[in-house]
């Protein structure tokens, strides 16, 4: 009988699924008694591949990204810390840099009816420096004032829509000045000061006086530039870059902290009564900082709730930001404190029926119904004009208790002048900016977290504990996927084959949860009795892995049969039977964007590397998660899945007895593209190959491809863990060789 007439799919619960494998010691009928060659070992038909759902068309910023609220408290507590922390790890954010001195600069007073201007810059990292304008009301008082932060979105806060423009905005009910309403991000700065707020309005990358990164890299960029992506000296965008979490949206989000420590830190502000509010690209600002930052307690982020379009700037996208959320929930981090925005003739036009009747549901959930909104103004194309600003001047006026009669009208005012407006001059002369600069701010960024995760390295059991909670906490983000549940696995059976000595079988293991599948292979020992062990096998060649190259197993495969062992490999993605006859994937699929940024297709996507460590996780969990465990599991990457496995292990350590990881002097520093099959977003920034290796602790290691020495990182975390002894490490000829590990495995107790 072919592989091919017997492929068909049979559902049996996980323990039914173990026994009849062969796992668990315990075999069924033979369905078949034929010996195929091991290359024609297939789980499906010639010709086929898995039925896996990552095979599909990539996620892109133009995708449906709906909100699932949660069922309990309890899950959205669980469901919130997770988000807060990926949003954190995406921005370069996690943990937060030690805050360095604002060293603050406030000068040139302007003064209009009910307020002033003054303008601002300080320093958000060390010679870097956030410019801006701060409004307040004219008249003094005795008591603090609310404090509003205005990031102002695309268009910048000089925006300008023209004195030809006016006429066509009045009449359509848009705008209701042709002065003061010509400047939109402006006009709301105004009006909150008269409303008795101080308010400041700084500049994104790029715009007005914010030179030191240029606008064309901050927000138009679009070819790599391989003279930044050095090793040594790297840019923004650079693999380099993306392997330290480095992007402009994470230096913005950075900037948005810094200022709205500059405005709490004023003193006629009172930092208990914070707002922010920006709209578009600002909007996205909003929903960021408001989602990781506890100071703020309304917010009004516009025109970016979406389950639609999410940010089509290279600054509204980071890689790992928003795989499996969107916008909306990103939002709703802030409940349950009030939050509203408005809808329009643009991606937000159905928040009315998507999205806000979700966050309704969460904010009844958590006891605050009321206190999300959101109004549809489908007349009105994307805009924060004088209507939607109407609105959130209520909205700050409830929940800042302001006091003020409502409804409250916008007043028109005498446009800044250029003079008024500008920040650098000769007597504040702009600092240094261009590429010097940028290098500067991404080595800056880089020794910052080097020294925070030097700091980090464990001592004793609960530095270890904080140590697991930073840098375990970023890798879980990085990986996306804890081990999962017995219940989501599905296993159909397809190959039975007996050999002497050992049966040998083909099957599909099946994710449910997130639709995805791939082939298995398992021998099982029939001369010798199992002894209750398995091995899972991974290599780069997938289930080939196990046969030599006349297709017959392994020798080291035979041996652990010979001594009752079973062992267990698979086909990752992109391994073998996913292939359908053509050579591995030398670089990985990208959205359709054309613009070479990795958080484009990266900050929806997992990476290839990434989900081959799904695999491994799933595959780990149908061995280990049934009524009768077996009595040691052993992880074993060699042959190019050494850090594959490594990454699965400190996924799931807990559930494995030992681990064997051949490194092969691997690092994620070395790679040239975020399109190789090796890349991990962040991968660098939490230690590297050390750093994942180090998070196996206390699991018994045999380390291979170190040249024969243990990172120091890993030798703290198994002291720290007391199981130094757990570790060792080989170098890789002789004692590194597949028949030095079967000797390692077969001797260890």
């Amino acid at each position: 009988m072919t592989n091919a007439a017997l492929h068909h799919r049979v559902k049996l619960p996980l323990r039914g699924c173990l026994l009849a494998c062969g796992l668990l010691g315990l075999t069924s009928g033979p369905l078949s008694t034929a010996a195929p060659a091991a290359d024609a070992l297939r789980a499906y038909a010639e010709g086929q591949t898995p039925r896996d759902a990552r095979l599909g068309p990539l996620k892109d910023l133009n995708g449906y990204f709906p909100f699932v609220p949660p069922q309990t408290r309890a899950d959205w507590d669980r469901r919130q810390a997770a988000l807060k922390r990926r949003i954190l790890v995406a921005t370069g954010l996690w943990p937060l840099p030690p805050a360095t001195p604002l060293n603050p600069v406030i000068f040139g007073r302007s003064q209009r009816p009910g307020f002033t201007v003054q303008k601002v810059y300080f320093e958000s990292l060390p010679g870097h420096f956030v410019t801006g304008l701060l409004f307040r009301p004219a008249a003094t008082s005795d008591s603090k004032r609310p404090g509003v932060l205005c990031p102002h979105g695309h268009g910048g806060r000089l925006q300008d829509y023209g004195v030809d423009k006016m006429a066509a905005l009045i009449k359509s009910g848009a705008e209701k000045f042709e002065k003061s309403g010509r400047f939109p991000k402006l006009a709301r700065c105004a009006q909150l000061a008269r409303m008795g707020c101080t308010v400041f309005i700084y500049d994104m990358l790029g715009y007005a006086d914010s030179r030191q990164i240029s606008y064309e890299l901050a927000h138009r960029y679009r070819t790599t530039r391989p003279e930044f992506d050095d090793p040594q000296s790297w840019g923004f965008y650079s693999t380099q870059a993306e392997l330290r979490m480095q992007s402009i949206m994470g230096l913005q989000t950075y900037n948005a902290i810094r200022a709205l420590d500059f405005l709490s830190q004023l003193p006629d502000v009172d930092p208990q009564r914070l707002a922010v509010t920006g709209g578009s690209g600002g909007g996205t600002q909003t929903i960021l900082l408001c989602a990781i930052d506890d100071r703020p307690i309304v917010a009004f982020p516009q025109g970016m709730v979406s389950t639609s379009m999410q940010g089509g700037c290279t600054c509204e996208n980071a890689s790992c930001l928003r795989i499996g959320t969107g916008n909306v929930e990103l939002a709703g981090l802030f409940a349950p404190k009030p939050l509203a925005m408005t809808g329009a003739n643009d991606w937000t036009k159905e928040i009315a029926t998507k999205g806000l009747p979700e966050l309704k549901q969460l904010y009844t959930l958590l006891g605050r119904p009321q206190a999300v909104m959101s109004k549809s103004l489908l007349h009105f194309p994307h805009n924060y004009n004088h209507v939607t600003r109407t609105l959130m001047y209520s909205w700050f006026n409830q929940h800042l208790k302001l006091g003020l009669p409502e409804p409250i009208e916008e007043q028109d005012y005498e446009p800044l002048t250029p003079e008024e407006y500008t920040i650098w001059d000769s007597d504040h002369p702009a600092p240094p900016g261009g590429p010097e600069h940028e290098r500067a701010v991404t080595r800056a960024l880089d020794q910052t977290a080097q020294r925070t995760l030097a700091g980090l390295t464990p001592r004793d059991k609960n530095a270890l504990a904080e140590y697991r909670r930073v840098v375990g906490g970023a890798w879980d983000t990085l990986i996306g996927r804890p081990l999962p549940a017995a219940s989501r696995i599905e296993r159909t059976k397809v190959v039975k084959n007996s050999h002497t000595g050992y049966l040998e079988f083909a099957d599909i293991l099946r994710d449910k949860r997130h639709g995805e599948e791939f082939p298995i292979a398992s021998v099982y020992p029939t001369q010798t009795a199992w002894n209750g062990q398995v091995v899972i096998w991974i290599t780069g060649q997938g289930k080939a892995g196990l046969y030599d190259a006349q297709h017959e197993l392994r020798p080291e495969i035979r041996r652990l049969l010979e001594h009752g062992t079973s062992v267990i490999s698979a086909d990752l993605l992109g391994q073998g039977e996913f292939l359908a006859g053509k050579q591995p994937p030398q670089q990985t699929r990208t959205v359709a964007n054309t613009r070479a940024f990795a958080g484009y297709t990266h900050g929806y996507n997992a990476t290839l590397f990434t989900q081959r460590v799904h695999d491994i996780l799933t595959l780990i969990a149908f061995v280990v998660q049934h009524d009768e465990r077996p009595k040691q599991v052993t992880l074993v990457g060699i042959e190019g899945g050494g850090i594959l496995a490594a990454a699965a292990a400190a996924q799931a350590r807990d559930q494995l007895d030992r681990v064997v990881c051949d490194t092969q002097g691997f690092r994620f520093r070395s790679l040239k593209s975020y399109r190789d099959p090796g890349y991990c977003p962040g991968a660098v920034k939490y230690g590297d190959v050390p750093g994942l290796i180090s998070l196996i602790a206390p699991c018994r290691l045999d380390l291979i491809g170190e040249q024969g020495r243990i990172p120091a990182v890993v030798t703290a975390s198994y002291r720290a863990a007391n199981s130094e002894k757990n570790v060792r490490s080989r170098s890789q000829t002789p004692q590194g060789t597949p028949a030095a590990i079967i000797d390692w495995l077969l001797m260890s107790k």
